[in-house]
């Protein structure tokens, strides 16, 4: 599925406006081509798409989830810790503008929120959504230090000697965890390779 296809398609349903489709698409691309974005950009989007792409067939709320995964990092600021509450105000804004009901708005919302923690939902596509979010983690090798070092780019702000131990926390939150996959289709296909390349970063640090 084509990441642009997928969006313009996705607003048609609520919003008969070509241009506001449009206008919103520019938005979302200038967003996430920002200055400073090297990892949180329209790659990245595309590929928790074609994560989800297999089971989007046992969604509870297609729209809402696929929305949640356009905006969930619409605002992402190395140095702020309110990324994800300001990307759900954004989602609101945008979603509001095409009609789109509002209880499956904060539905849209509790999704992006719960990208800030990654901790188990009570909601399963919330699950799917945090499993594609980090299914780079279950990554090749090779992908895997790509990714490291677009993350280290985007925080380039910060020398070593704040980034590292910063680093080496999240890596630990994750390798302490039962499973760093929400559900069963993500845990079968990343979880060993995740926590494989996870314990080689922690060394190289």
């Amino acid at each position: 599925m084509d990441l642009k296809d997928t969006f313009r398609n996705l607003v048609a349903k609520y919003a008969k406006d070509v241009s506001l489709t449009e206008n919103l698409w520019r938005e979302l691309e200038l967003q996430y081509s920002a200055k400073g974005r090297y990892y949180h950009t329209l790659e990245h989007l595309q590929h928790m798409l074609n994560m989800l792409v297999p089971v989007l067939k046992d969604t509870e709320d297609t729209d809402s989830l696929l929305f949640a995964l356009f905006y969930h990092d619409f605002v992402y600021i190395a140095t702020s810790g309110q990324n994800e509450e300001n990307s759900a105000k954004a989602a609101t804004k945008c979603l509001k503008a095409i009609g789109f009901p509002e209880q499956k708005i904060t539905l849209c919302c509790e999704h992006i929120i719960a990208t800030k923690k990654h901790e188990n939902s009570g909601n399963s596509d919330t699950n799917l959504l945090l499993d594609a979010d980090l299914s780079i983690l279950g990554s090749s090798q090779e992908e895997y230090d790509i990714y490291c070092k677009q993350i280290r780019r985007e925080y380039a702000i910060y020398p070593d000697v704040i980034y590292k131990p910063g680093r080496r926390k999240v890596i630990k939150h994750f390798l302490e965890m039962d499973y760093i996959y929400k559900t069963l289709h993500f845990r079968q296909l990343f979880e060993s390779k995740a926590k494989s390349n996870l314990k080689r970063e922690l060394e190289l640090l």
